[in-house]
Parts: C-alpha cells; structure tokens; sequence
C-alpha cells in the first residue's frame, strides 16, 4: 500500500504558534518546535543545508550537533526530505548582472557530497528522497539538455546505494520524453513544482502520467509563483492565507490520489510562499484526500 507523506517546507517559523505550536517558549532553531512538529506530521523539507556556497573554499555543510538534535526530536516513523547543498548543483557561483560568470569548482563533486551524506549518519534510517535541486541553466550554463543529463548520470552512477535520490530542474524545456526516460534509467525519484515558472502540474501530470506510475515514489513542492510579492503581504508571518489556490488545489489532490492507487509513494512539501501558510494548505489537502492529521 502506497504512503502519503504530507508536510511543509521547514519547521521553524513562530508564526506558526497557535497553528502548529502551543507556546511561543520553543526553540525554533533547534529541538523544541521539531518536536511539536513532528507530533502533527509524518514528514519535513529540510532546505537550510542547501544555502552552502560561500566561496570558493567555502562551503557550509551539516553541523553534527544539529542532525543529532533532529534525529532526536522525532518518532521512527519520520521522514526528512533534504535539499542536496547548491554548492553541488550551481553550475557557477552567484554574480551580479555585470558580473562574468565563474565556474563553481565543486559542481557535482562525488567527495563533497560522500561528506555531505556521512554527516547525515544519525539520520539515515529516517530520509526520504535526497532532492537535488537545479537553478533554471541557461545556454552559457549548460548547453543543451543533452550535456546536462550526461554530467548528472555519470555523478549518479558514482553515487553511494541506499538513499532514494530525487531530482528537480528549473528549465520548463527539459520536461520533455528524454528526461523522464532519464530518470527511470537512473532509478531518480521525479520533483514536480508548482510555481517558479515551472508548467502547471496538474498538465505536466495528465501528460506524463504513466512516466510517474514507474517510480516508487514522487516528490511534489508546492511553492507558489512569486515569493517577493507574497512576502510583502505578509509582515507577520506565515499564519494566514493570503493568496488562496482553492481553484488548483482539488486537481492537486486528485492526482495525488491517482498515484497513491498505482502504488507510488507522495511526499507533498508545501512552502508558506504557495497560499501564505503551508500548515493551513496541508490542512487543505487533507480534506480534500480525507486524509487525517497524525496528532
């Protein structure tokens, strides 16, 4: 039987206190809200890993005391869905519009990646999909589809066995036959994301459904299309709806459901910048799967 894993994209926001939280005395950062989390739900996007390149010779990988802390703060049956660092998947550093672009020497680097995944250890028995997540490339980026996918399988293939890992790209072109063949042959759990630019997933879907049904296992971000705009609407915080998806949400829904009955396990992360509270829009979907909060 197929399991639904419904969450939201990290935890720690005291926004969330009355929503999620019983008391604002909770350590947001670290155990005290996870642990309440985790009460709620079956699962957590965990992206703060992502924001990793600093430098050149500066990356910013997993402090020990804070995967232990996670691993304490929930029940065995948790699951982490975790953001692979950028400094992985940036094909370039950061630069400002009149800035030359320089190669990131780290880009899809096996070492730092084995790095990455041994400081994890703690929290082996409870990932879920490792997600690598991909800017949108441009052509003096990554020339073609074609480059991309070469250079993503040969790093695939000299990856450790064991975590399911996820892939999710930010070029609407790539979604295409070529690509979901790509990731079957290389066993990478499919991202599909609502927002950014990115085609709407209810068609991405109804197109590439029977793709979909070969993977154990589907990730779906629900991020919502302009993060700036939402952010100016909420000066207080994430405890609202502010900009409902009441018109998307049902087909949502619908093809969650259709996976879960061809057997593919969901994880639905939802991110504050979708409606304005992604606690309320979980609770959205639940409704609409008939699902039930685990607390």
């Amino acid at each position: 039987m197929a399991t639904l894993r419904l969450g939201t994209c990290s935890w720690k926001f005291p926004s969330w206190v009355g929503l999620v939280y019983s008391t604002p005395e909770g350590d947001p950062e670290g155990h005290g809200y996870l642990v309440e989390y985790a009460r709620r739900y079956h699962t957590v996007e965990i992206d703060q890993w992502f924001w990793s390149l600093f430098g050149p010779e500066t990356i910013g990988l997993p402090k020990p005391e804070d995967v232990t802390r996670y691993r304490a703060g929930v029940p065995d049956d948790f699951r982490f869905s975790i953001k692979a660092p950028n400094s992985l998947t940036l094909t370039h550093f950061y630069q400002k519009a009149d800035e030359p672009l320089t190669p990131n020497p780290h880009f899809l680097s096996v070492e730092l990646f084995t790095t990455f995944l041994e400081l994890l250890t703690p929290l082996r028995p409870l990932l879920g999909p490792l997600m690598f997540q991909f800017e949108y490339l441009n052509r003096q980026k990554m020339a073609t589809q074609a480059r991309f996918q070469a250079l993503f399988g040969a790093f695939r293939r000299a990856l450790p066995e064991g975590p399911a890992y996820a892939l999710e790209v930010r070029n609407p072109q790539y979604l295409n036959r070529a690509y979901f063949q790509f990731l079957e042959a290389f066993d990478l759990v499919p991202v599909l994301v609502q927002g950014y630019w990115m085609p709407d997933i209810r068609d991405l879907y109804a197109e590439w459904r029977e793709s979909l049904w070969a993977h154990p296992t589907v990730v779906i971000r629900l991020m919502g299309p302009d993060r700036q705009a939402i952010e100016a609407l909420a000066p207080e915080g994430w405890n609202r709806v502010i900009l409902p998806k009441d018109d998307e949400l049902p087909g949502i829904a619908s093809l969650v459901q259709e996976l879960l009955d061809r057997d593919v396990d969901v994880y639905v992360n939802v991110n504050n910048h979708y409606e304005g509270s992604s606690p309320l829009t979980v609770e959205k979907l639940e409704a609409l799967l008939g699902t039930q909060p685990t607390g």
